[in-house]
């Protein structure tokens, strides 16, 4: 992915436009980009997750997949890869107002991120009753003892993001 500054229009190598003059994307089209991302990391030998994160006029800021075989980080989820990256663009930490939009269930980890963001809202896929933070196993996300809360959008796409995953891993098992 290429280096993203807010204030300009750059695609990426995997050709999206992101960055301040990039169209506004409905949650379909994320999901759309998202669910591309997450078969670029199948065909890397990562588990097919993908992740988008749209500014708050919803326009691509940023874009993620899992990579922790590639780079050798355990924190190599697609949804730290795509906050990391919109936090550069941004040049603050703080994405109050984005959205995350992610092929799968964030699990506590990438839940725990989220928050620490301050990311407003989060749409996924597939539930992830194993290791799900936002509503199936745990409810991270939504947790009223915690001090940020996000709003959580669940099963969108989930279909194409569970195929996905079941392609990945049924050779695997």
């Amino acid at each position: 992915m290429t280096d993203v500054r807010l204030g300009s229009s750059r695609e990426t190598t995997a050709g999206v436009t992101v960055g301040e003059t990039a169209e506004p994307v409905t949650d379909a089209a994320a999901m759309d980009r998202a669910l591309r991302l997450a078969a670029d990391a199948a065909a890397a030998a990562e588990i097919p997750v993908g992740a988008v994160v749209l500014d708050p006029e919803r326009r691509i800021l940023s874009e993620g997949r899992n990579n922790r075989e590639e780079t050798a980080d355990p924190t190599g989820h697609a949804e730290i890869v795509a906050l990391r990256a919109a936090a550069a663009a941004r040049g603050s930490w703080n994405l109050s107002g984005c959205t995350l939009v992610v092929t799968m269930e964030p699990c506590v980890m990438c839940a725990g991120a989220i928050l620490q963001s301050r990311v407003g809202r989060v749409v996924f896929g597939a539930w992830d009753d194993k290791a799900g933070a936002a509503g199936s196993l745990y409810d991270v996300l939504r947790d009223r003892r915690l001090p940020y809360r996000a709003e959580v959008v669940g099963g969108v796409r989930e279909a194409e993001a569970v195929a996905l995953l079941r392609t990945f891993f049924t050779p695997r098992r």
